[in-house]
């Protein structure tokens, strides 16, 4: 299926989010599929997905944080300024503008994350579930708790304003280590009463596939599929695999017929 894509920004409070949103060529409003992005990464990481999705006649809409990017984003904010619950009220401000887009069927949006965007998505979803469609994680970074609390800071007080994370190659403030440390990401996976997919590259080396192994268990209806050869991040037989997986879901979700790839 033809589609086309726009740019659309939207408003947190003062913050400037921007965006891009991918649109299948009908007059109809229908389902929309929101990705957030991996820490580090951009808007850009998901438009491989958002293509795939429209090319099947479901919208998609990619953006960036506000922080969270190395090198600079097109949102306002800064890496020093985000955490896992900014990105959070992020997200929450993108799901709430999408129900005003003239493409979209509030009713039929989905959530996808992948890494840390798939934290962001855990917080979103499980505290809106009643307003979307179903959940998608991806290689989640379920990680990020435990790594941050091993940098050894004992208290609030003892973490610097200018956190050093992966031997520099993106520095975060302290609000992010304070904010991932209260959150209680299992307690959040096992209120989600609907369906999820849950994927895990069998090749991660950055999150261990254990931690989503252990997260399919609390989970109370989970799909759950190892991704082979898939990394952190899934790019070509893995991302094949992967999106084939997504479009099922969505497909099942929504009950009625999907279009794959070669039939577009």
């Amino acid at each position: 299926m033809d589609y086309r894509t726009e740019e659309i920004w939207c408003q947190n409070g003062t913050d400037s989010i921007y965006g891009i949103a991918y649109i299948p060529d009908t007059n109809a409003k229908g389902p929309l599929v929101i990705f957030s992005h991996e820490l580090g990464n951009d808007h850009t990481s998901g438009e491989r997905y958002a293509e795939r999705l429209a090319q099947a006649g479901y919208g998609a809409y990619v953006f960036d944080f506000c922080g969270g990017t190395v090198g600079g984003n097109k949102s306002d904010g800064s890496n020093k300024e985000m955490s896992v619950l900014t990105e959070a009220s992020d997200l929450d401000a993108v799901l709430e503008a999408s129900k005003s887009w003239d493409f979209v069927d509030a009713n039929k949006v989905f959530l996808l994350g992948g890494s840390m965007g798939g934290l962001v998505t855990t917080v979103v979803g499980s505290s809106h579930q009643d307003e979307i469609a179903g959940m998608m994680l991806m290689y989640p970074a379920l990680s990020a708790k435990e790594d941050s609390g091993a940098l050894g800071y004992g208290t609030a007080d003892d973490i610097p304003e200018d956190v050093s994370l992966f031997g520099g190659w993106i520095h975060v403030g302290k609000n992010y280590i304070v904010d991932l440390q209260s959150v209680d990401f299992n307690q959040l996976l096992s209120s989600y009463r609907g369906h999820m997919l849950l994927l895990h590259g069998d090749k991660d080396g950055t999150v261990p596939i254990s931690w989503s192994e252990e997260a399919m268990e609390i989970i109370p209806d989970c799909e759950y599929h190892v991704v082979k050869g898939g990394g952190h991040e899934f790019f070509g037989q893995p991302f094949e695999e992967a999106m084939s997986y997504i479009l099922s879901y969505v497909q099942g979700q929504l009950g009625g017929s999907v279009q794959t790839h070669e039939e577009a």
